[in-house]
């Protein structure tokens, strides 16, 4: 497996792409330079949760109930991964709820994991843990254009309280435009500890973009996947980094505030192609998925801004 770098933007209209909690659930904002914030837990959410609900894959970090239908904690799920009751030594269990976790989650062996353990050694508990890196990691996605939250406030179906007339009122926060762009790499020297396969990495491209499409909540809905680029490397330890902030939009408005979708912009990606050209002998391929909705600067196809390199359309 070769060393690559992902670049993934999506846009969301009229929605909330990452709610902070402490915050009344508000999208994350950069207060000094408004540029909307969403953590790498959220793709990593998306991307777990379609390949469990849609390629059948199974997945370590998920929400499941015990035998008492109680939430499981993480040694209680690590649990769930033993081949035996008992161990001669801490080596062997450990060994063992490895393999088999790696074996089976896919979730593991792409974004890795710490692993809580309390492990019956010859009768006696003994706690430990396993701690996995995971060779797919990514940067907190950012957006490429300046957002304003909207506040949205109605009332609710039910009353305030038993026995009174009026109706809950409800309020929600959501951005009426967001183009957010993740900067990504797998590194090949981690991915040998957690057996990454080159079919586990097609699944992490699927699950990034149809994870993303297929986020149909309330909250969500009103994603779409724009552009996805995978550049593969022929030279071990080495990659371009910072990808992210090689692209820029323009746009016929004074205030990126103003954007509503996605054919009011252009996509520049002038210093990312600089960039790829500068290093183009290290590059092996570059692999990529566009939406047709997609304009780039000089109204000129991916196609044609890539024809220095070998390319490969992704599908799926």
């Amino acid at each position: 497996m070769n060393r690559s770098e992902i670049l993934f933007l999506y846009d969301i209209v009229d929605a909330n792409p990452n709610g902070d909690p402490l915050d009344s659930n508000k999208p994350r904002i950069d207060e000094e330079t408004e540029i909307n914030l969403v953590t790498d837990v959220r793709l990593k959410r998306t991307i777990r949760d379609y390949l469990h609900d849609f390629k059948n894959q199974s997945i370590f970090i998920i929400e499941k109930k015990d035998k008492n239908d109680k939430i499981q904690d993480a040694k209680g799920r690590a649990r769930d991964f033993k081949s035996k009751d008992t161990y001669s030594d801490i080596k062997e269990a450990k060994d063992d709820i490895k393999n088999n976790i790696l074996n089976e989650c896919i979730d593991v062996r792409l974004f890795g994991a710490t692993i809580p353990l309390t492990i019956n050694i010859k009768n006696k508990n003994q706690n430990s843990s396993i701690v996995l890196t995971g060779p797919v990691q990514f940067r907190m996605g950012r957006s490429l254009n300046k957002v304003e939250i909207g506040q949205i406030k109605g009332t609710g179906a039910f009353a305030s309280g038993e026995g009174r007339e009026q109706k809950t009122f409800r309020e929600e926060y959501i951005l009426p435009y967001s183009l957010i762009g993740f900067y990504g790499i797998i590194n090949e020297n981690a991915a040998e500890s957690t057996n990454l396969s080159d079919e586990d990495v097609q699944l992490l491209l699927d699950g990034i973009w149809n994870g993303t499409k297929n986020l149909i909540s309330r909250s969500k809905f009103g994603q779409t996947p724009r552009i996805l680029l995978q550049i593969e490397y022929n030279e071990d330890n080495f990659f371009i980094g910072d990808l992210n902030n090689k692209i820029s939009i323009t746009h016929n408005y004074d205030d990126d505030k103003k954007l509503r979708k996605i054919n009011e912009l252009e996509i520049d990606l002038s210093n990312l192609i600089d960039s790829l050209v500068e290093n183009k002998d290290k590059i092996k391929q570059i692999n990529y998925k566009i939406d047709d909705e997609v304009r780039f600067k000089g109204d000129i196809s991916i196609e044609e801004l890539l024809n220095d390199f070998e390319i490969s359309k992704i599908n799926f």
